[in-house]
């Protein structure tokens, strides 16, 4: 009964020592712990012998008293071997609740039993975060995809209208003045063509098949020809196009892409400035980047429809009641074709109105 009290408390100890030793190991690989679970039990078995040999002075000790010493030792260790099971299947029941979250609130585990699960949660939450984040975005396009039909039915409508009626006017001989119903039939299947031009160059843009070819231009030769080219538009409102920060910039672009990118915001802030206001052109180097900034007159955009602007779509509520035209692609458009040329663009409200950069990487040297 000694011998079986003294391996008891022997084993016991150091048992309670290993736990302690297996709890400060979670942060360290599972083979740490496993070769902590082998080591209590080697230092359980030999502690429980030399302790009884000590107390019973002699090394020869009984078959039956080296058995007991044993079996309790090794009781012992099981025990400790079974607490590290329960807590590794416990964190691997943690784990797979948590996985079930994916893609929404992810709650990671706290208290795993190893870095090995601690490292699997992390690159869980991080996943998690990237199919919430993609998930978020298939919404929100799905939203302007149906926000974009439609505005885009919408404005099909009215043309469609238009030249059926002036048709059917044609056809009963009521029309006094031909010329003039032949270019109302002209301006509405250019309308349309407009339309179907920029879905077919959206299409292309968001399948990636955009054809582009870049070479050198010369950044204020290309705006300046776009400035000449709506001048008269500029003109009939009242509006004046001037530059305020004009350096000779140089990028490796597809003029005709970038031709279009700036007919649309040059377009865009002429379209909505008021009259007799100033639509402002500069265009910078700063550090690596080539900016040109198209600023206007136009009141500004609300704070909430800033992160909406380049949505496929979107024309803002005032610009719906001020008789734009256009399925409002042309921003989408020029998001797309400057993203294809790894630049950015942006928006941001200044005093007055707003301020639309294009940044492209500037060549080396």
């Amino acid at each position: 009964m000694l011998v079986a009290l003294i391996a008891v408390c022997e084993s016991v100890g150091v048992g309670l020592v290993g736990m302690v030793v297996l709890r400060l190991l979670r942060k360290y690989p599972v083979g740490y712990s496993l070769v902590a679970v082998i080591i209590i039990t080697v230092y359980a078995i030999n502690t429980s012998a030399l302790t009884v040999v000590l107390v019973a002075r002699t090394a020869q000790l009984p078959a039956d008293l080296l058995l007991a010493v044993v079996l309790i030792a090794g009781a012992v260790a099981i025990g400790v071997g079974l607490l590290l099971g329960r807590s590794v299947m416990r964190g691997s029941r943690q784990l797979t609740d948590a996985t079930r979250s994916l893609g929404q609130r992810f709650q990671q585990p706290a208290d795993l039993p190893s870095a090995e699960f601690a490292e699997l949660a992390q690159e869980l939450r991080i996943t998690s975060d990237k199919l919430a984040e993609s998930r978020r975005r298939e919404q929100a396009m799905d939203a302007s995809r149906r926000r974009l039909v439609a505005w885009i039915s919408h404005d099909l409508r009215s043309p469609l209208a238009r030249l059926r009626a002036v048709t059917e006017s044609i056809e009963d001989g009521v029309v006094d003045d031909l010329p003039d119903y032949c270019r109302k039939i002209r301006g509405d299947t250019e309308v349309l063509s407009d339309m179907v031009d920029d879905l077919f160059e959206l299409s292309r843009i968001q399948s990636g098949t955009l054809q582009l070819a870049p070479r050198m231009v010369a950044l204020d030769d290309l705006i300046s020809d776009e400035v000449a080219a709506l001048e008269v538009v500029a003109g009939e409102r009242g509006i004046s196009l001037s530059a305020r920060m004009v350096e000779p910039v140089v990028v490796n672009v597809d003029d005709r892409a970038f031709t279009r990118v700036f007919n649309n915001l040059l377009g865009n802030a002429i379209r909505y400035a008021p009259e007799g206001s100033t639509v402002t052109v500069d265009i910078r180097a700063l550090a690596g980047w080539a900016a040109v900034a198209v600023s206007d007159e136009c009141g500004g955009i609300p704070e909430g429809d800033l992160a909406s602007v380049f949505d496929m779509g979107w024309r803002g509520e005032d610009r719906r009641t001020r008789g734009s035209s256009g399925g409002g692609l042309g921003l989408a458009i020029v998001q797309g074709l400057v993203q294809a040329h790894n630049g950015n663009v942006s928006v941001h409200n200044v005093p007055g109105g707003c301020c639309f950069e294009v940044r492209l990487p500037l060549p080396a040297a």
